[in-house]
């Protein structure tokens, strides 16, 4: 009995390293996207959870919010908002894809483009 528990436990184990290749937030988790273009830089910070928080500064103004996210059946990933800021819908919606801590690339949203960048940490 007790070697049929551990070769269930080595199959359990085996397979966690499977599921997180399958996230494709994965390389979030515990991290910070810094966000930047115009006049705006944000703070994003997601979670296994599906909960997100932002800091965000443009023109002097401080923004601070959180929500929850997922990624939806186009494959985008979606935020939702607590408390959304003027004029950005409600979800937004962006192209989802995986990232490691370092790498660099641009989304557009609402007409502009902002350069992206997974910082190792919490920023």
């Amino acid at each position: 009995m007790r070697a049929l528990a551990l070769i269930a436990s080595a199959f359990v184990l085996a397979a966690a390293p499977a599921l997180a290749a399958d996230d494709i937030m994965a390389g979030f988790y515990g991290n910070t996207v810094i966000s930047t273009g115009g006049a705006l830089e944000s703070h994003t910070h997601y979670r296994a959870d599906h909960t997100f928080d932002v800091t965000a500064t443009a023109m002097g103004q401080n923004f601070n919010d959180k929500g929850t996210w997922t990624i939806d059946d186009k494959g985008q990933l979606c935020r939702i908002y607590e408390a959304p800021p003027p004029g950005m819908p409600n979800p937004l919606c962006i192209p989802a894809a995986s990232h490691k801590v370092g790498e660099s690339w641009t989304v557009t949203v609402n007409g502009s483009t902002r350069l992206m960048t997974l910082k190792p940490g919490i920023q």
